[in-house]
Formats: structure tokens, C-alpha cells, sequence
């Protein structure tokens, strides 16, 4: 494979691997798998999901809904309705089943008002992210919700969805059990107040840390993690995955070296890999990791290589001086991302370690 600029690489057979993984831990909990394509959003990819089974997706925009409608006809956007897109709202709910987000009475009063097909609706719910959605005591907001959806002839009550997204600061595999456990109380406690009302009622939780580690899913209809399907260093050091099941690395060139202060410069910067970043107290912030390269691949962790600064092209990259030797200007390093989502929405291509070139959104 020839590398020229900074390439984001695709392990088919990891992704695959990550892929089966859930979607069996799905079935055996016998609950529906609804992936989140916002890490991938890749058509290619996603026939790697229908081929094994999978039937319903989630995305995080209209426009990835649009562009995944051409393969998918049962879709989630997991985004607070922006009704401001009631036009391409109009236009995807007469061609697939949609389904949207609601957490306010002025939302749901428009789309009441405004949809011309059918169209499904979660109410979002708050487990303790604070990001957005409900707070699950807010009983009297949700009623209201359901109440101006009633003999509505184009909207339909799914369920209730959540995104624990607090698991993203937990450091261990309990941490991660624990808020789980929380969410899908409250999840549950909800379904328990509605189940009568509304008997096929969707309770629809999705992160990836919980869905990776946990194996309890008992209540819950629907799982939706996304990260899953690359993981990165961020999901790694929260105890969602090994090293061994990071299926991107990004190869970027060298393209200068500094023995003097033990760095090397890669061509691979900001604009390739974003600036989400981690820190520990022996090596400080870190951008990324270098991996080993193998003739069909990667392999482990190089110590103490890591990406210690990003500029807009520029990455700096911490090299031991016992190790700088080993590389030279016009070669490559493979370096794992700390966010596989962000680098791969920059990089807007994967190349496979077969060469093969896979486009996306």
C-alpha cells in the first residue's frame, strides 16, 4: 500500500468482528440492535450490518437520514427535532418510517400540525447526562407531549430513548455497569407508568460503553451504540475495548525529525484527527497513539509514542531517543485516533488494508 498523505486505514475484519459482537449480544437478550451510523456514516458499511441481520438504524441528522434512506426504510434520528427541517422531515417520512425526538409541547404541537405522512415519535429522555431531554419526574410535561398527540392522524408514540452519555467519563468496567443499571431503572420505572396506556411502548437506550460491557438488558427493547463499530482510545480507556479491537489507525507521513527534542513531524494535524484529546499525569495531553505496523496491518502499542501536539496539518509526535533512530523522513507512522468519530468525519474516506477505497457522507 502506498501512503502519500494522511490516510485513514479500515481493519474490515475488525469492524466486522466489533459488529457481530453486539448484534449476537442482542439476540441473545432478545432485543432489537438499532446501530447508530453517525461514526461510520458509510453506506458500504452498513450493508456490512444488514448482511448480518440488522433491520433498523439510527443516525443523528436529517441528512444522514436522507442519504442512509436509499438502504434503510426504518430510521431514528436521535437528535432534538429541528422543525425548522419540516420540509425534508415531509419529504423522508413519505418514503421510509421515520422516527424523531420530542422534549418540548412546542415541537410536538408543530409537527402535529405540519407533517403530511406518518411519522413516529420518542420523547427524550434525561438519565443523568444533562445534555438534553426530560427529566423522568417531569411526569406533567410528558403527559402534556402525549396528550397533544393523540387523535393525531400522522404521529405515533414509539417509546421513550435515552443516551447515558455520562458512561464517556468512567474510567472501569463498574462505573460503566452502575450508571447503566441507573438508566434502565429509569427507563423502566417510565414504561411501568405507560405500558398500560400504550402497549407497545419502546424503551430505547444507546452508548457504547454500556452496550460493550453489559450484559443485562433485561426491560430494554432497543439498544443504539455507534462508537462500536470502530471503537478509538477514548472507548479503550473507559473499558469499553482492547487495543486489539480498534478497527482505524490513520497513517500519516513523516515529514521532518527533531533529535534534538525527541519529536518527530508528522503530516496529520487538527484537521485530520479534530483536538479531542486525553491526558494522564506521566505524558500529559495526547492526540493519539502510535501503533506497530505490520505487513497487513497494525499491531501493538508502541510505548511512550504519542502524539503530544496538533496544528491545523502539523502533528507532533513524543519519541523516546533510544527509538528516534528507527524512523526517517519520507516513511509513516500508524497512529490510533482518540476519537474515531470526529477523525473519520474529517477524513470523509476509509481506505482498507486491502486498498480498497470506501466513501462516506
Amino acid at each position: 500500500m502506498k501512503i502519500t498523505r494522511p490516510t485513514l486505514l479500515l481493519d474490515e475484519k475488525k469492524c466486522k468482528e466489533n459488529i457481530g459482537l453486539v448484534y449476537k449480544k442482542a439476540k441473545k437478550n432478545n432485543i432489537d440492535f438499532r446501530p447508530h451510523f453517525k461514526t461510520h456514516q458509510s453506506i458500504e458499511i452498513g450493508t456490512w450490518f444488514k448482511d448480518i441481520g440488522v433491520k433498523k438504524i439510527c443516525v443523528s441528522s436529517l441528512e444522514m437520514a436522507k442519504y442512509f434512506a436509499k438502504q434503510w426504510n426504518d430510521i431514528t434520528v436521535a437528535f432534538p427535532t429541528n422543525i425548522l427541517e419540516i420540509d425534508t422531515i415531509n419529504e423522508l417520512s413519505e418514503k421510509i418510517q421515520l422516527n424523531l425526538l420530542i422534549e418540548s409541547k412546542e415541537t410536538i404541537s408543530f409537527l402535529k400540525d405540519h407533517v403530511k405522512h406518518k411519522i413516529g415519535f420518542f420523547i427524550k429522555i434525561d438519565v443523568g447526562y444533562n445534555r438534553t431531554g426530560i427529566n423522568p419526574n417531569d411526569i406533567s410535561l410528558i403527559n402534556s407531549i402525549l396528550e397533544i398527540s393523540k387523535n393525531s392522524e400522522n404521529i405515533d408514540f414509539n417509546g421513550f430513548l435515552a443516551h447515558a452519555g455520562h458512561t464517556y467519563k468512567c474510567r472501569s468496567k463498574n462505573e460503566i455497569l452502575a450508571i447503566h443499571e441507573k438508566s434502565k431503572q429509569i427507563m423502566l420505572g417510565l414504561k411501568a407508568l405507560y405500558i398500560e396506556a400504550y402497549p407497545d411502548l419502546t424503551l430505547s437506550l444507546g452508548d457504547t460503553p454500556s452496550c460493550s460491557v453489559s450484559e443485562d438488558f433485561s426491560g430494554i427493547n432497543e439498544i443504539r451504540p455507534g462508537n462500536l463499530v470502530f471503537y478509538d482510545l477514548t472507548q479503550n480507556q473507559i473499558g469499553s475495548n482492547s487495543i486489539e479491537q480498534i478497527a482505524v489507525a490513520m497513517a500519516c507521513p513523516i515529514v521532518a525529525i527533531h533529535k534534538e527534542r525527541n519529536e518527530i513531524i508528522t503530516y496529520g494535524g487538527s484537521v485530520h484527527f479534530s483536538k479531542d484529546r486525553l491526558e494522564n499525569q506521566a505524558e500529559g495531553i495526547i492526540y493519539g497513539r502510535a501503533v506497530e505496523k505490520k505487513e497487513n496491518g497494525w499491531g501493538a502499542i508502541i510505548p511512550d509514542i504519542y502524539v503530544k501536539s496538533l496544528s491545523q496539518e502539523h502533528g507532533i509526535v513524543s519519541v523516546p531517543n533510544s527509538m528516534i533512530d528507527n524512523y526517517k523522513i519520507g516513511d509513516y507512522l500508524m497512529i490510533l485516533p482518540v476519537h474515531s468519530c470526529l477523525t473519520a468525519n474529517l477524513m470523509k474516506s476509509y481506505t482498507t488494508l486491502e486498498s480498497k477505497e470506501i466513501s462516506r457522507l
